[in-house]
């Protein structure tokens, strides 16, 4: 016999996996493709949640902890990030600099057509969570642990999760 819970948490991997393919194949800037995805099950998920409540009691943001016993209840988490790469433009200045040429000089800085490519490719991934019926909400706080911790490398500048839950309610919203 297979119990609704495993037909469950096979079926919302099956959604985060769909979700990767959405991110990827989202348009982006010149076509030029600077995302990161990922998706984190079990023994990660614990280790993020550590994480966030690691963050939130040494910077004093409770909804930190509120956030990682949340994802505790996730299936899996989708892990959408994007590298801080310019598109060499000649003239730009939307982050705030001149130029491309400029703007390397600041490499923390991100670009601000890696950062709108990356929120276009959650857009997409999230749609496709919303049409399976899987219940979802994009985390930042997710993603600064998963930046810390290092686990999607480097690059990885910015960082978003989305857990994901397929539950008779949605335990992402109407939070304590």
């Amino acid at each position: 016999m297979i119990t609704e819970n495993e037909i469950s948490r096979k079926a919302v991997r099956r959604i985060a996996e769909k979700m990767i393919v959405a991110a990827r194949t989202a348009p982006k800037a010149r076509g030029v493709d600077n995302l990161i995805l990922a998706i984190a099950e079990k023994e990660d998920i614990l280790e993020i949640a550590e994480k966030m409540k690691e963050i939130g009691q040494r910077i004093n943001a409770p909804f930190f902890l509120r956030d990682a016993e949340n994802i505790l209840q996730a299936s899996c988490l989708f892990l959408a990030a994007a590298k801080i790469n310019t598109m060499g433009l000649p003239v730009c200045g939307l982050c705030g600099f001149d130029n491309c040429n400029e703007k390397m000089k600041q490499p923390a800085v991100p670009c601000v057509f890696n950062t709108g490519d990356l929120g276009i490719a959650i857009g997409s991934a999230v749609s496709v969570a919303a049409n399976h019926r899987v219940d979802n909400r994009v985390m930042y706080t997710i993603g600064m642990a998963v930046k810390e911790l290092g686990l999607l490398g480097n690059e990885a500048a910015v960082i978003y999760g989305i857990p994901l839950s397929a539950t008779s309610k949605n335990p992402f919203f109407d939070r304590k």
